[in-house]
């Protein structure tokens, strides 16, 4: 991979490279009369990246990644913002709570905020930390139990209006029916109790039948509740899990002749399901996010995918184009605070609550981050696995918000 060095710092453990803590800004006003603080100063402005490059979610962790380094590349190429360049700082969790509670304390006071917190039990560890330390997050984590947390920026909707928004599609589509068996498979965890409060929501409403199975992060191997499920004889599956156990599901559900839609939240896919042993059943598979695909031919989805082949070797997936969106939307919100004169933690998160518009070329759906408690969104796109496609998706159906989606109200919204 031809690395952007320039813009980044030392990924597992945060080295001499950069700043040293307590050196990354102080509280005082520059010369234009602007507040800064811890992150900030007359220079720069450095932003915190916890991500995975070597647990579960590791292929997406490095697309988010790679996303939010084209827009610093670019951002910076154009003046930065506030007349201050952005640098990244990076450290890498594995996508375990226990790693990411020992990096933090080292990466927090080197950075403004962070543009990227990856996983729902890294989020969940680190949510006090982020509302104690008042740090604005942008986590790669799209829970609705998260929003009661006023420092947490989810660009994109959440995984609860995520399987309603996608359970209305299969309905439109003719694929499920009121009354109908569903089964869905979640993750234990915050992760999957939020895309199963979904679909329970939407089962409430159309007299569904779902039949719930909790996994843990580690069972790849599903086909017995596949066998199961085709036992009770229900007309699509509902995933909340990983792409291991996608694919498990996916290939059972071809092999036991079950054949049924399977609707997943978005972190379900990656494209090395397409050389995996389910390549021959992904044709079954749905996939809702407000984030677009890497394929999509959209005009802004287009100039990353041309931006991101010019620098990076890796096969590229939808974590690309996400990360370059929630950067922007971090543009957005810096130059906010920037025009509010107020560069500190508390400046950013009051110009957050006031961004009732963050507009990023429909990467993702037009976000409204003013409703306190409620999703910025409630739009999806619905995409299907296409070995042709760069990012091995391509989008079958574009930004919707289904009825039950807007009627909805999630656990926090006020």
């Amino acid at each position: 991979m031809k690395r952007l060095l320039a813009l980044t710092c030392a990924a597992v453990l945060l080295s001499a490279c950069g700043t040293k803590g307590g050196d990354s800004g102080t509280s005082g006003t520059d010369e234009s009369g602007v507040r800064t603080g811890v992150g900030v100063t007359d220079s720069e402005i450095a932003l915190g990246v916890m991500t995975d490059k070597t647990g579960v979610f590791k292929n997406l962790g490095l697309g988010i990644t790679q996303g939010n380094e084209l827009w610093v590349e670019d951002v910076n190429a154009e003046g930065g913002v506030c007349g201050r360049q952005i640098r990244l700082e990076q450290v890498d969790h594995g996508y375990q709570a226990d790693t990411a509670k020992t990096l933090y304390p080292q990466i927090e006071p080197k950075v403004l905020g962070f543009v990227q917190l990856l996983g729902s039990p890294i989020t969940a560890a680190l949510k006090q930390n982020l509302a104690t330390d008042k740090v604005v997050a942008a986590p790669a984590s799209w829970s609705s139990e998260l929003l009661d947390n006023p420092y947490l920026m989810i660009v994109g909707t959440t995984y609860d209006v995520e399987m309603i928004d996608g359970l209305s599609y299969l309905r439109e589509e003719g694929m499920i029916s009121d009354g109908d068996t569903v089964g869905h498979i979640y993750i234990d965890g915050e992760y999957g109790a939020n895309g199963l409060r979904g679909s329970r929501h939407y089962a409430q409403q159309h007299n569904l039948d779902l039949r719930e199975v909790k996994i843990t992060s580690t069972d790849n191997d599903l086909t017995n509740v596949v066998t199961g499920f085709k036992g009770e004889g229900v007309e699509a599956i509902l995933l909340t899990s990983s792409p291991t156990q996608a694919g498990s599901v996916l290939a059972a559900n071809k092999a036991l002749g079950l054949n049924v839609p399977v609707l997943g939240n978005n972190p379900v896919f990656d494209p090395v399901l397409h050389s995996s042993p389910a390549a021959g059943a992904l044709d079954k598979l749905y996939v809702v996010a407000s984030g677009v695909p890497f394929s999509a031919d959209i005009p802004k989805a287009q100039e990353v995918a041309e931006k991101y082949k010019a620098a990076y070797n890796e096969p590229p997936n939808a974590g690309v184009p996400y990360g370059y969106a929630v950067a922007e939307v971090w543009g957005t919100v810096l130059e906010r605070a920037c025009a509010n004169k107020d560069l500190t933690r508390e400046g950013v998160q009051s110009a957050l609550k006031r961004t009732t518009s963050a507009e990023t070329g429909d990467l993702v759906a037009p976000l409204d981050f003013s409703v306190p408690g409620a999703p910025a969104t409630r739009q999806v796109y619905v995409a299907q696995p296409d070995a042709a496609a760069e990012g091995g998706l391509r989008y079958v159906k574009p930004l919707f918000e289904a009825t039950e989606a807007k009627e909805y109200q999630a656990p926090h919204q006020e």
